[in-house]
């Protein structure tokens, strides 16, 4: 299904039929964050009832126990660090956005920053970000970090100080216009970082109108031989009220008509 799109002004093509999902199933072996145990299903067993076949039962009936922050691809709001409970089934009201796609190599950190910041971390820095040629009406951007092992599908990420993105960075990125960001680290913060979450705070809390339209999905996987670039992008979550929730963003190859 190949169709044309116009965004601003723009025409553009895509074959709908060639996702490229970009998002980590949740299963109990894969990855997760924050000190959250593996996430499990299990089926229903009580008395009159056992929702498994292999067990006897007529149907499989599984509870799902997870968390949408520590468990695989999740999509949060503003009401992950707002006083209220700003629910992303509110929040996120449309799903297609013109995305840039683009791999950056964390630099080591030289100085320390009052908690937020410890010499020989790995960060994101404002620098890189400005090097970024974003496509002209781009409201997404989905950053791939490298290394970029295939164990970012299953890792334990707790206590182990992943990478994360300079609070400038962050900043840069919305007065670019950028509404929506991916990435494919467990958070855009510091693991350990005394509950500042700068880069959170930096891109949901700056002088912009739309802030609170702005969404942070973290925990995607994005193969090697998917190439940088300008994609279409469907943003897909599950109806969860919450500040997060499970997500598939799904990527599709762009053609630019020339005018």
């Amino acid at each position: 299904m190949k169709i044309k799109v116009d965004i601003n002004g723009s025409e553009y093509s895509a074959n709908l039929s060639e996702p490229i999902d970009i998002s980590i199933p949740l299963h109990p072996d894969g990855p997760r964050a924050w000190y959250v145990d593996p996430l499990s299903i299990e089926p229903v067993r009580t008395e009159r009832f056992t929702g498994s076949i292999a067990e006897g039962g007529a149907v499989n009936f599984r509870n799902i126990s997870f968390n949408p922050h520590g468990h695989g691809t999740h999509t949060e709001s503003v009401g992950h660090i707002d006083k209220g409970v700003t629910s992303i089934n509110t929040v996120l009201k449309n799903y297609f956005f013109l995305a840039n796609l683009v791999t950056i190599e964390p630099e080591v950190c030289e100085v320390s920053d009052n908690k937020f910041q410890e010499k020989g971390d790995r960060i994101i820095s404002k620098s890189q970000l400005t090097l970024i040629d974003l496509e002209d009406n781009c409201e997404a951007l989905v950053i791939r970090t490298v290394p970029n092992e295939a164990d970012k599908r299953s890792k334990n990420y707790s206590d182990t100080n992943p990478p994360y993105i300079a609070p400038e960075g962050l900043s840069y990125l919305r007065n670019s216009g950028i509404k929506h960001l991916l990435i494919d680290l467990p958070s855009v913060d510091r693991e350990v970082d005394g509950g500042l979450l700068k880069a959170h705070h930096a891109f949901w809390f700056g002088e912009r109108s739309d802030d609170s339209e702005c969404t942070i999905t973290e925990m995607v996987y994005i193969e090697n031989a998917i190439k940088d670039g300008t994609y279409l992008l469907n943003l897909q979550t599950a109806p969860f009220e919450n500040d997060a929730t499970p997500s598939r963003p799904l990527l599709f190859k762009l053609s630019k008509h020339a005018h």
